[in-house]
């Protein structure tokens, strides 16, 4: 659907230095995705997602969508294809002194569509935003979250097979956010929509998205489908936006650093363990007393949804023999199960860490 091959762009300042915004970067979103692009502000991704559409040309690489390479359309055919990519913004973009119906209206102001298929148009797209009764406002009677109703509405007027959301929930409160990307998720099943979205949360991703590629300093440093860049990351700076969006690290730390909770006699090993799909719903930990003498203490569990699959975390510390608690962490792996084993060592740093931190 989307390919981004080999991009490049660089700016020129006013020093007539180069800034290299984008580096080399090559994306697939597939017909049908809700693909994240994530990275804290200065990443790149903003530039990166604007090439989808040349409102932002490369310096250097191919943009193709839909079978086309849009790099080498006139400006003619440039404007036909820039049609079947809507794209919203952070702030909205609507035009104060036009009603709402006006707003969503105004792409196809220049269309073949005569005035009562348009107000079919806006009527239709205003009741799948869930606005009907707001048309006759303006922006300004608006809250947060309709405005943004609006601009999706507006940009689905050309009926787009992509749409581009640059950091579209960003200027909203977390109940707003939850109410537009569960909107973003319907029309994504209702209509086909492949949808790309830009934003520097993590939670945003967890909660639509399928794929995800992390930016960092104009490059992706890492890509792939959501559960696999939850379960298995492999850079520092995946794990930090994961850990803003589960805050289950967050949690095994206070556990790790509190004196009355973490209370390991001489033979306990204390481990953390990660459970993803089947394994979640198995009685494992009742396992371990029955099958190895192994006691689990469980100091701290978290269970999430990730695209229709459970993925789970405990924090649990092992008492029995040596070897009986072996035994148990490899029935544990054979079944699919990741164990960490938290030493001493990582216990005091993390002691350490918190004290400096207060």
């Amino acid at each position: 659907m989307i390919s981004l091959q080999s991009i490049s762009v660089t700016f020129k300042t006013d020093k007539n230095k180069a800034v290299h915004a984008v580096k080399n970067v090559s994306l697939e979103v597939d017909k049908g995705d809700v693909y994240g692009i994530v990275g804290y502000s200065g990443a790149g991704k903003s530039t990166l997602v604007r090439t989808i559409n040349l409102l932002q040309r490369p310096t250097e690489g191919k943009v193709i969508v839909n079978g086309k390479d849009i790099m080498a359309l006139s400006d003619k055919e440039l404007r036909e294809s820039r049609k079947k990519i809507g794209m919203i913004f952070q702030h909205f973009n609507l035009m104060r002194s036009r009603t709402i119906y006006d707003n969503v209206a105004f792409p196809l102001k220049k269309s073949s569509l005569s005035k009562g298929e348009i107000h079919q148009k806006v009527t239709e797209l205003l009741s799948l935003v869930g606005l009907s009764e707001k048309a006759k406002a303006y922006p300004s009677q608006l809250s947060g979250g309709q405005k943004q109703r609006v601009a999706i509405a507006r940009a689905l007027a050309n009926d787009p097979e992509v749409l581009l959301c640059d950091e579209a929930t960003s200027a909203l409160d977390p109940k707003t956010t939850s109410s537009i990307l569960e909107l973003l998720k319907e029309l994504n099943k209702k209509l086909n929509l492949t949808i790309v979205i830009i934003t520097h949360e993590m939670q945003v991703v967890k909660e639509i998205c399928n794929k995800v590629a992390v930016m960092e300093d104009g490059h992706v440093i890492e890509r792939g489908s959501i559960l696999d860049i939850f379960t298995k990351p492999q850079n520092q700076l995946t794990k930090d936006f994961i850990d803003t969006a589960t805050h289950v690290e967050q949690g095994i730390e206070t556990v790790i650093t509190h004196p009355t909770l973490l209370n390991l006699k001489e033979d306990d090993v204390l481990t953390k363990l990660s459970f993803v799909g089947g394994s979640t719903s198995e009685p494992l930990i009742a396992k371990l007393a029955n099958s190895f003498n192994v006691q689990g203490n469980i100091l701290f569990g978290n269970v999430e949804i990730l695209q229709d699959t459970p993925v789970g975390t405990l924090l649990l510390v092992l008492s029995g023999t040596p070897e009986s608690v072996t035994r148990a962490i490899r029935y544990l792996q054979d079944n699919d199960v990741s164990v960490d084993i938290i030493t001493a060592e990582t216990i005091a740093e993390k002691k350490n860490k918190g004290g400096d931190e207060e």
